[in-house]
């Protein structure tokens, strides 16, 4: 848009989302691993006479136009650190499935505060706009830095992480959305009364990571989150079947779904293993995408 400031910001797929107990917080220490994927979505800030938000794109009508808005929230936060009025126009031409556990809602966030941030000319060190996206939820970070990432605490703690190659991905979209607080409950639901232990990643599916190893990598992809979606969606255990039934290395759910995620040994494959999702009805929409890709970039 002229005069105004378009970032580009990926989805994401948990390889490894490791689960501890509830915290006093609420939250649940993690050891999650990120692997940032080439689905898109697209985020400008103009200015404009007071902050508003729209959207356009796959299932636009689900995404909160007000101050609920992770976006929004990101720019009023940059504003107040920095003496400003939050007057933009956010606008997200989405193409992350939405409440899909790719952290498109995070994703949109840390696009509206890169963009803003070069719109104003701020300034803010990379540190400062990983502070906010902290504060703004426990993806946000990662949104920001992209590439292969280590969270720990709640996720928000990065350490990036070596990739020796390309791994090859298709997404099954679902009708409907999860609600991350909801799949969170259950998981504690799930585990009352059980000793949870701490979360640790793997050193397999790290030296898989840095390999570039696709084999390696589908023996070690875990979630513990799949089994508390799968019970609020029971639907989805049909999908991971048809995805491996198609050829895919391994399926899981994605982060706290309801997308859920294949690994395949190459672009070839990653075709028919789409195809097979969308021809056993388990889906509304199968994507292929590839990762490790940039995070949040101006274009």
């Amino acid at each position: 848009m002229p005069g105004g400031v378009t970032v580009r910001v990926p989805a994401k797929v948990n390889v490894q989302l490791a689960v501890g107990g509830a915290r006093a917080d609420g939250f649940h220490d993690l050891a999650n691993v990120f692997l940032a994927v080439g689905l898109y979505d697209e985020v400008t800030v103009t200015p404009a006479d007071a902050l508003r938000v729209t959207c356009e794109g796959p299932d636009a009508d689900q995404v909160p136009l007000d101050r609920t808005n992770l976006a929004a929230r990101a720019v009023e936060k940059l504003a107040a650190r920095y003496g400003r009025r939050a007057d933009v126009h956010i606008h997200i031409a989405k193409d992350i499935p939405v409440a899909g556990g790719m952290a498109g809602g995070s994703a949109d966030g840390a696009g509206a505060l890169v963009a803003c941030d070069a719109l104003w000319g701020t300034g803010a060190s990379r540190d400062e706009l990983l502070e906010i996206c902290a504060e703004l939820g426990s993806d946000v970070p990662f949104s920001l830095v992209g590439g292969a990432a280590l969270g720990t605490g709640r996720g928000e703690k990065l350490r990036v992480l070596e990739v020796g190659g390309t791994f090859h991905w298709v997404f099954a979209v679902a009708d409907g959305g999860l609600s991350t607080p909801a799949v969170y409950g259950e998981f504690d639901r799930l585990h009352a009364g059980v000793a949870v232990p701490e979360p640790v990643a793997s050193g397999a599916l790290l030296e898989a990571l840095a390999s570039g190893d696709a084999l390696a990598l589908a023996g070690a992809v875990s979630n513990d989150l799949q089994g508390a979606a799968l019970s609020l969606r029971p639907s989805l255990e049909s999908t991971l079947t048809a995805g491996v039934e198609g050829g895919a290395l391994a399926a899981i759910v994605s982060g706290s779904g309801p997308t859920t995620a294949f690994l395949v040994s190459d672009g070839e494959s990653a075709g028919k293993v789409a195809e097979a999702l969308l021809a056993s009805g388990v889906c509304r929409a199968a994507r292929v995408a590839v990762g490790p890709v940039a995070g949040a970039v101006v274009l």
